[in-house]
């Protein structure tokens, strides 16, 4: 019998430990484009001694923290292991319900929590996608944290062996089984309500976003007993080991002149880089980054293109500072001299913007090796529950990849000292082989790709992307995957000027949100009505065959 909790008192394993970073900074270091481990560690640190020095009240509570609040956690018992039988005992499997839209026989509208903190997912619930949909249907609304993240947390640490289930299919069995056996909380809904809500009896609606979005189109296709339609946002259905065309839209759609300054800067920089004698050193001292290695000083300066992946249409939501970073290389001047050779004038603004909006970040105490350097190897073996860096870089290097080097031709916005090697070997320093699990030397990409590929598809599984958005090329909607048209059964749609997963978040008053986002809402409602039509008629006609 499995059990349904309504606190977090009851876990078997182990608590997590929540992220010292409000999750915008979280987010923006390990998840838009290359992670910033070592800045990561060291922001996280500071924070943390900054919680212990101030009281919590003295310290302002984020979005998410407001909406923790009014949304209470509740536990689902969730096997550590469906595979493993050696594995026994459960943890909590956080979630989330609103059931303010709901009436009796609504369908659920499942959102999974992805590569993060499930609380980080609560305002889609208040004014997202999840609130839109349930709104127009009369449904019931669930967050579903992941497995390891946030605080479902099945270990007492994040060791390469602890790590071993934190997988695909694990993963994907940990949705098929709550939905299997999910039981409302009883101080949300009635317990009679529990049977009504079977995936036999109530369409479930399974959305995710990036990483999610391809979970929701392998949880439609992998079980479609139990999830009757899905809506994959940026699904990111297709890995591989190396993706430099991370950089591809950006390089297409940001201000040209941005693009021009950029190439003409890494050309230089890489040119002086492979000067010999005192050049490269004083050309890393301009950036603030003197001591560091040629590879990290690179790693360093391509950080504002994550900035790309960071914008929203929602300026609440979103980020403006790939802008002010564009803002900042084409805002002209003369030339300068770096010893005898001559800098073109977007080379010192860049070195000027990095000193100023990157390097300064770094905490005091800490210092640059500390912040950016790569060669230390011990910097990576901390393995305690706070170093959530190294959840998903786990699953980049054993299944996903996504790996982010400069390409090895073509026009190019980043150095030609990020290697493929550079950009992989943090999978050897971070996690030492175990005994119960090996850290594979390249990362299983076929385990992900037999699951679907560019050619995934279903009845009732529809593909939301933005044009612009760098995570574009894994997705089925990618300039090179197989062209179909969109139905109401087998929905599509390409966000005009969208990047990640646009269609998730919402504004509390729809209409004061941009057209084409309004558009897109009004199209996901028209077709997710249709499927739970669908659903009733089925359902109607199974019972006529009994």
């Amino acid at each position: 019998m499995v059990g349904m909790k309504s606190t977090l008192g009851a876990v078997v394993v182990a608590a997590g430990i929540a992220s010292a970073l409000q999750p915008e900074l979280h987010d923006s270091l390990l998840l838009h484009g290359r992670p910033q481990i070592g800045l990561w560690k060291a922001l996280s640190r500071q924070e943390a001694q900054l919680s212990t020095a101030q009281h919590d009240y003295q310290r302002p509570l984020s979005a998410e923290a407001a909406l923790s609040g009014r949304y209470q956690a509740h536990c689902f018992d969730q096997p550590i292991s469906h595979f493993d039988d050696s594995v026994n005992g459960t943890f909590c499997h956080r979630y989330w319900v609103d059931a303010s839209s709901y009436k009796s026989g609504g369908p659920v509208f499942l959102l999974d929590g992805g590569e993060t903190s499930g609380a980080n997912r609560l305002p889609f619930l208040e004014k997202g996608i999840l609130q839109i949909l349930s709104n127009a249907t009369n449904g019931l609304s669930v967050v579903l944290e992941h497995r390891y993240y946030g605080k479902s947390v099945p270990v007492s640490s994040f060791s390469t062996d602890n790590l071993r289930f934190l997988n695909n299919a694990e993963a994907l069995e940990d949705s098929a089984y709550f939905i299997k056996h999910f039981k409302p909380p009883t101080s949300i809904l009635p317990l009679e309500a529990a049977e009504s809500l079977h995936p036999n009896n109530t369409a479930w609606i399974y959305y995710g976003g990036s990483y999610a979005g391809a979970r929701a189109a392998h949880m439609r296709t992998q079980y479609p007993e139990l999830v009757w339609g899905a809506i994959a946002s940026s699904a990111v259905t297709h890995a591989q080991v190396n993706f430099p065309q991370y950089f591809d839209p950006i390089q297409e759609y940001a201000p040209q002149d941005c693009i021009a300054a950029i190439r003409s800067s890494v050309k230089a920089i890489d040119s002086i880089l492979d000067m010999p004698g005192p050049l490269p050193g004083l050309l890393k001292g301009l950036f603030g980054l003197a001591m560091l290695e040629d590879d990290d000083f690179a790693d360093v300066i391509q950080s504002p293109l994550g900035m790309w992946q960071a914008k929203n249409w929602d300026p609440k939501v979103g980020s403006d500072k790939f802008q002010h970073f564009c803002d900042a290389l084409t805002a002209g001047g003369g030339s300068s001299k770096l010893g005898l050779i001559r800098i073109p004038s977007e080379v010192a603004n860049y070195a000027k913007y990095i000193k100023e909006n990157i390097v300064s970040r770094c905490p005091e105490e800490a210092g640059v090796q500390e912040c950016f350097g790569s060669h230390d190897d011990a910097k990576f073996k901390d393995d305690g529950l706070d170093q959530e860096w190294r959840l998903w870089l786990f699953q980049v290097c054993t299944q996903w990849g996504y790996f982010m080097p400069a390409p090895l031709e073509g026009p190019s916005i980043l150095s030609k000292r990020l290697t493929l090697e550079h950009s992989s070997k943090i999978c050897r320093q971070a996690y030492p082989p175990g005994k119960h699990f090996t850290v594979p030397e390249w990362p299983d990409v076929e385990e992900v790709n037999r699951r679907g590929d560019y050619a995934i598809q279903a009845d009732r599984l529809a593909f939301m992307d933005g044009d612009r958005d760098p995570w574009r090329p894994m997705t089925p909607q990618a300039d090179s995957a197989p062209k179909r048209e969109s139905t109401i059964d087998r929905p599509r749609r390409i966000i005009f000027d969208g990047v990640h997963h646009y269609d998730e978040n919402g504004l509390n008053n729809h209409s004061h949100e941009p057209e084409r986002i309004k558009e897109v809402h009004a199209f996901e409602v028209e077709f997710i009505k249709k499927w739970v039509k669908d659903f009733e008629k089925a359902k109607l006609a199974r019972r006529d065959q009994q």
